[in-house]
């Protein structure tokens, strides 16, 4: 349910200067911590993107409560999904590969 109001939220809040995915939300510390895993597209506006997402996370919270029934609210970080980004490159890199 988190990943699917983060992505419904930060679709609106975003600036469309980039593609912000949110691939995953990781729950850490029996739920008191909700990290939001994101890919964004060009590579090069990542830094500028979690930056962004990390300034609206507070209203983020509110949204969270507005729109859900979730009795505690976890605390909400913002982070790059390296597992998804290694799948990627390990995709082009078996399309390199001749097949017989």
């Amino acid at each position: 349910m988190i990943r699917e109001l983060a992505a419904d939220f930060f679709s609106r809040e975003s600036n469309r200067r980039s593609l912000i995915t949110i691939t995953d939300v990781e729950l850490r510390s029996r739920g008191g911590t909700a990290v939001i895993l994101v890919t964004v597209l060009p590579e090069n506006q990542e830094e500028s993107a979690v930056e962004f997402m990390g300034r609206q996370l507070t209203d983020f919270k509110e949204y969270v409560k507005d729109h859900s029934k979730i009795q505690r609210i976890p605390f909400f970080l913002v982070a790059i999904d390296r597992g998804e980004k290694n799948r990627q490159r390990l995709d082009e890199i078996s399309k390199k590969i001749p097949q017989d």
